[in-house]
């Protein structure tokens, strides 16, 4: 029963996609839409129902449907688990999931090539239930390499546009950068520990650790592993894709930054997170990276007027709060983060991707204002979704950021991590405000026949939104300072977690939580100010100047990329084409032009004159006669 109940699972977004592509032509646009939003609600279901069984016996279902490799002591399964992590995940995955989908059938009706977005969206979650119930490393990288394809499938949707295209591969190729760290990761892990499975890794991790103390092995192979995160969920140095990302309709932009590709890399470091817990120097590191990330991040959303470029480094700024929770070793404090961040993010994306339908594809703010009053639902979710990111009570951000900034508080030796956290969060506050006023207030910038055609979004777009807003405002009550339901919940996998360890309401909480929420009026009222009582609207292009231009232009990380990395490769590309390549084709043909010129003169010799021909066989009898005389002469 359970087997095939996981296989279900599993199995129904794969098969909405083979529908889409093969039939979804001939079936329609809507039918078509239905078909893949119905294949990922089934996978809810199920999710639901495995749910709600553990949530009552406790007990995780491991399913091994075959033996993949079995090489002397060295052996694979092909197997799932679906234990309180992965249905955790699973929860967000399919349910935002199905509310991408559904909003999707109205956001793409007019596109020529709806069936085959859905078949993609279908595959891109049969991929992401893969990785999240693999039960070995080697399943849960078919999955990670899935989402990989298919975020490239995606984000090139529209391929006639060749920007979208350069930053579909832009995306494909960083991720496979981070992806050769994953796989190194996995080779020391299975030559050290003769295994991929997770328990059998857990085993051999605290066997060694117990015996030896040697975890130089184990530090490099989580060291590697992390790599592969920071490419998946866009850490320094391997975070620009994300923001190019923006290319791909915005039910793909929301898709990605909110419940699946990028929180794959929080998704396998808190999995495997005993191996990380005996390489200290490690987690500093992912610590420190998760800080810089957020700060780096936040600085470049200050100045953004791309509405989805704000939410895209927004995002980034996010997932590094969440590896600095990681680092900190509360995984459970960073998976609080992730599904939060899941609610608001996917509502602010979905929102935003509503305010550009009504504006017919515009993405720049600088021509938006006033649609307050034309889209009151869409304006008043993402106020909620946008509240709930800045961290004001009591909505859903404000738990888990708060859970975070407490946690780097109370940590040895991590006060700067503090302060950077905290002075990211006020930034957060500032930009997402910022974004609100610029978007829904003051008068409407654009074009007169745009604002004719304002208008608030069509029912299949507005529920998700509504759905959405309502989990950003009521998602924290999960995990309460005065009592985790998650950190219970998770305490079977974590040994460190229980509900008495929680942080409790002292003095020291309340401290911090003023301090967090002052912080973010701080932001807030700093928007007000310009955007509201100044009515200022951010500069044109070529009038930005100084440190606001350097922001603006995201510290020419890309252009840096470009000179330090990509001009030297496409030199010594044309260099060993036009040079190395041409001389050892010369080379090759001049061997094959001696060969033919040698043929051409041996050709003459066989004239077919039968004198000619004794006459050469006399001379090579003469020849080898006199070569045996003088040979024996000299013996």
């Amino acid at each position: 029963m359970d087997t095939s109940l996981a296989l279900v699972l599993l199995l129904a977004p794969f098969l909405g996609f083979l529908i889409n592509v093969f039939f979804g032509k001939s079936l329609g646009k809507t039918v078509s839409g239905w078909i893949g939003t119905l294949a990922v609600l089934v996978s809810f279901a199920v999710t639901l129902y495995f749910f709600m069984n553990l949530t009552q016996s406790g007990q995780a279902v491991k399913i091994s449907l075959f033996d993949w490799i079995d090489i002397s002591t060295f052996k694979v399964d092909f197997g799932f688990q679906l234990d309180q992590l992965s249905l955790l995940w699973l929860l967000f995955v399919t349910g935002i999931g199905s509310l991408i989908h559904l909003y999707s059938i109205s956001y793409m009706h007019d596109d020529e090539n709806m069936h085959k977005f859905f078949a993609y969206l279908n595959l891109f979650i049969f991929f992401m239930i893969t990785l999240v119930v693999g039960s070995n490393l080697l399943v849960m990288f078919i999955g990670w390499e899935g989402v990989g394809l298919c975020s490239y499938l995606l984000i090139g949707f529209w391929y006639k546009n060749q920007d979208y295209n350069d930053a579909a591969k832009k995306a494909f190729i960083m991720n496979r950068i981070g992806d050769l760290g994953l796989l190194i990761g996995i080779f020391v892990l299975g030559m050290i520990t003769h295994t991929l499975d997770f328990d059998g890794i857990n085993n051999a991790a605290q066997i060694n650790n117990a015996m030896s103390g040697n975890t130089g092995w184990y530090a490099f192979a989580a060291l590697c592993l992390f790599i592969g995160a920071c490419g998946k969920s866009a850490q320094i140095p391997l975070y620009t894709w994300l923001p190019d990302a923006m290319a791909g309709p915005t039910p793909v932009s929301a898709l990605i930054h909110a419940a699946t590709m990028v929180t794959a890399g929080i998704f396998m470091v808190t999995r495997l997170h005993f191996l990380f817990d005996i390489a200290p120097a490690v987690q500093n590191l992912i610590a420190v990276i998760g800080a810089i990330t957020a700060l780096v991040a936040a600085t470049i959303g200050l100045l953004q007027t791309d509405i989805k470029k704000v939410l895209a480094y927004s995002t980034v700024s996010q997932l590094g709060l969440m590896f600095l929770a990681l680092g900190l070793g509360a995984y459970q404090v960073a998976v609080f983060h992730v599904i939060t961040h899941a609610f608001f993010k996917a509502c602010l994306f979905l929102g935003s991707g509503s305010v550009i339908h009504a504006l017919h594809g515009e993405q720049d703010m600088r021509k938006m204002g006033g649609l307050k009053k034309h889209m009151p639902i869409t304006f008043w979710t993402m106020l909620i979704s946008t509240l709930a990111i800045s961290g004001i009570f009591p909505f859903a951000g404000f738990w888990s950021k708060d859970e975070i900034l407490m946690t780097a508080y109370e940590h040895k030796n991590s006060m700067p991590l503090y302060i950077i956290g905290s002075i990211a969060s006020i930034m957060t506050a500032f930009y997402m405000f910022r974004l609100m006023y610029l978007t829904f207030f003051k008068d409407f910038r654009g074009t007169e026949e745009q604002k004719h055609h304002l208008h608030e979004s069509p029912a299949l777009i507005t529920f998700p939104l509504i759905v959405l807003a309502i989990l950003a405002t009521i998602g924290g009550l999960i995990s309460l300072p005065t009592g985790s339901w998650l950190n219970e919940y998770l305490a079977p996998l974590f040994a460190k977690v229980s509900g008495e360890e929680h942080h409790g309401l002292t003095d020291q909480t309340y401290m911090l939580m003023g301090i967090a929420l002052v912080g973010a009026f701080i932001g807030i009222a700093i928007a007000y100010m310009k955007y509201i009582k100044q009515n200022q609207v951010p500069e044109a292009d070529e009038n930005i100047t100084g440190v606001s231009k350097i922001l603006y232009n995201k510290y020419y990380v890309d252009e840096i990329y470009d000179y330090a990395f990509v001009k030297p490769v496409n030199f010594f590309s044309k260099f060993f084409r036009d040079y190395i390549e041409t001389g050892l084709s010369s080379a090759v043909f001049g061997l094959g032009k001696v060969t033919n010129e040698l043929g051409y003169y041996g050709r003459k010799v066989q004239n077919g004159s039968i004198g000619l021909y004794l006459f050469a066989f006399v001379l090579g009898v003469c020849a080898i006669i006199s070569y045996l005389f003088l040979a024996q002469n000299y013996i």
